[in-house]
C-alpha cells in the first residue's frame, strides 16, 4: 500500500534551552521543574476536528511555558503513517504522549512500547484499544453528541411529520461515529415516528471526497426532507450543495469547521453538535503536565469534557470564540480551571465510555 507523504508539524513552546537543573526532578520528589518533552500525535492536518484538538494541546503547553511539544499528524487520514509518527515521538517525548487516532487498533503495540519505555500516554477522542496499559481516555460522549443533534432536529418538524431523513457516516466502522448515529436515530425514531430514516451512507471524511459523496447521496434521494451528518466535513459540504443546486432541505451536523459555523449563521445548517475538541486536547495535555510537575499519579478512567449545541442562539458567541488561538484560550480558561479542579466530577470508569 502506498503511504502518503507526511506533514510533520513540530511545535516548540516555552523554553527549549535545557540547563543542568532543568533536566532533573527537584529534590528527588518526583516533581519535574525543568523543560518537559511531550507529544501529541493526531489523525490528520487536513480536517478541523483534529486541528482543534492539537490547538488545545498547544495551548496547554504554552500555558505551562516550559514544554517542548511535538504536535504531528499525517496529511490526510493515514493510520500506518500515523503509527510511524507515534513511534518516533516515543523516542523524543519522554514526559508524556497524547494520541488521537481514527484507527486505534493499529496502536496496540506502539502504546505498549511507550509504556515499556516509561512514557505516560493518554488516549484522546477515541478510547485506547484493548491490550494496552493506557488507563486514561479524554473524550466526549458521542452518544450524547448524536442525541443533542437529534433533539435540535426534531424542533424543526411537527410531531406528525412525514418524509425521508438521510444520514451519512464519514468513516463507516469507526465506533465513535456509530455512537453518534445511534444517539441521533434513537431520538428521531422516538419523537418523530412518521419519518423514514435512510442510511447511514458512506459520506467519506476528506474534504473533496466528502463533497462528492454527499452530492451523489443528495441526487439519489430527491424526496428527502433532511440530510444529517455526524462528521466534521458534512457541515461544510451540505450547505454548499444547497447553494449550488438551489434545493432546500434541513441540514445538520457535528463539529465546528469555520465554514460550518458560517452556515449556522446564515441558516443553511439548523445546528451543529460540538464534541468540543479543543477542550479535549487541552485537558489531556494538562493532566500529563500536572503528572510531571506535581508528581501526582495520572488519573485513570474516562474523562468526559462535555458537548455543546451550536445554533442561532449562540452562534455569534462561538464564532467569536473560534476567531483565533487567543480567543479560544480566553473562552475556555474558566472551563478548564473548573474541570481540572474537580476531576471526580468528570471521571468515570473507562468501560462506561460511550
Amino acid at each position: 500500500m502506498k503511504i502518503r507523504s507526511l506533514t510533520l508539524t513540530t511545535v516548540l513552546i516555552g523554553s527549549v534551552a535545557l540547563t543542568a537543573c532543568g533536566t532533573s526532578d527537584s529534590g528527588g520528589s518526583g516533581k519535574k521543574t525543568g523543560t518537559l518533552k511531550m507529544g501529541f500525535i493526531y489523525a490528520s492536518t487536513t480536517q478541523n476536528p483534529f486541528q482543534e484538538m492539537a490547538f488545545g494541546a498547544k495551548a496547554a503547553a504554552a500555558a505551562d511555558g516550559k514544554v517542548t511539544l511535538n504536535a504531528a499528524a499525517p496529511t490526510g487520514v493515514n493510520g500506518p503513517a500515523q503509527v510511524q509518527l507515534f513511534r518516533s515521538a516515543i523516542r523524543n517525548s519522554k514526559d508524556g504522549l497524547g494520541l488521537q487516532s481514527l484507527a486505534p487498533d493499529l496502536f496496540v503495540r506502539p502504546l505498549v512500547q511507550a509504556d515499556d519505555d516509561g512514557v505516560p500516554t493518554v488516549a484522546v477522542d477515541a478510547a485506547p484499544p484493548p491490550g494496552t496499559k493506557t488507563k486514561l481516555f479524554v473524550g466526549n460522549s458521542n452518544t450524547e453528541v448524536g442525541t443533542a443533534l437529534g433533539q435540535e432536529f426534531i424542533k424543526k418538524l411537527p410531531a406528525d411529520a412525514k418524509g425521508e431523513v438521510v444520514i451519512g457516516n464519514d468513516i463507516p466502522g469507526l465506533r465513535l461515529l456509530e455512537q453518534r448515529i445511534e444517539g441521533l436515530t434513537a431520538v428521531i425514531k422516538k419523537e418523530r415516528p412518521g419519518l423514514t430514516i435512510k442510511g447511514p451512507f458512506d459520506s467519506k471524511s476528506e474534504p473533496t471526497d466528502n463533497y462528492n459523496a454527499w452530492n451523489s447521496i443528495v441526487k439519489a434521494n430527491p424526496k428527502a426532507i433532511a440530510f444529517l451528518g455526524v462528521g466534521g466535513q458534512d457541515g461544510v459540504s451540505l450547505p454548499l450543495i444547497q447553494k449550488q443546486t438551489g434545493r432546500k432541505f434541513l441540514a445538520g451536523s457535528c463539529d465546528i469547521d469555520p465554514a460550518a459555523l458560517k452556515a449556522v449563521k446564515d441558516g443553511s445548517l439548523f445546528a451543529l453538535s460540538s464534541p468540543e475538541h479543543w477542550l479535549k486536547g487541552y485537558v489531556a495535555l494538562q493532566l500529563m503536565i500536572d503528572h510531571k510537575r506535581k508528581g501526582t499519579k495520572l488519573p485513570e478512567g474516562w474523562w468526559n469534557p462535555g458537548t455543546l449545541v451550536i445554533n442561532s442562539s449562540n452562534i455569534d458567541e462561538i464564532m467569536k470564540r473560534q476567531a483565533n488561538e487567543q480567543s479560544r484560550t480566553a473562552y475556555f480558561k474558566a472551563i478548564t480551571q473548573q474541570q481540572l479542579a474537580d476531576p471526580g466530577k468528570y471521571l468515570k470508569p473507562l468501560n462506561q465510555a460511550n
